[in-house]
């Protein structure tokens, strides 16, 4: 059960994790989506972290123990336990065979579950300004994954 200051911490985090949602560029279909049905589903948790995908309008929602990803255009919610989730960096600015086009640096969460539903969560830049933002981004993955 939670104490009084546990739960208007989780709800001042779904707050914020809602406010960003409402900010990316994604349909009015979505904002409503995120803030009826994963508002519901999220009453309650405890969450330690968020990271949004400005790109498709999905999201990664970190509880204590699992990871909820969000994709609005199928309207899906997967859960998966943190045990099988993995990290995974790709770094290509030093790379002089890197092509023209396509992302400098790219990150992943996956897991592949027992009933073949894949966790792929990628973020991914073509500029180089845009690395430390995605860093950051991992820095938190890690750190809910250790």
């Amino acid at each position: 059960m939670q104490s009084g200051s546990d739960s208007a911490l989780s709800q001042l985090r779904v707050q914020e994790f809602l406010d960003e949602v409402c900010n990316l560029e994604t349909c009015e279909n979505h904002i409503s989506w995120y803030n009826v049905d994963v508002a519901t589903m999220l009453e309650g948790c405890k969450i330690r972290g968020h990271s949004t995908n400005p790109e498709d309008g999905s999201a990664v929602i970190f509880l204590n123990e699992s990871v909820v990803v969000c994709d609005p255009k199928e309207a899906s919610m997967q859960h998966y336990p943190r045990g099988m989730v993995h990290c995974f960096v790709d770094d290509k600015r030093n790379n002089p065979e890197q092509e023209e086009e396509g992302p400098i640096f790219s990150t992943e969460l996956f897991s592949i579950s027992p009933r073949g539903e894949e966790l792929c969560y990628i973020l991914s830049c073509e500029e180089e300004h845009e690395v430390p933002t995605i860093q950051n981004e991992v820095a938190n993955w890690l750190s809910w994954l250790n």
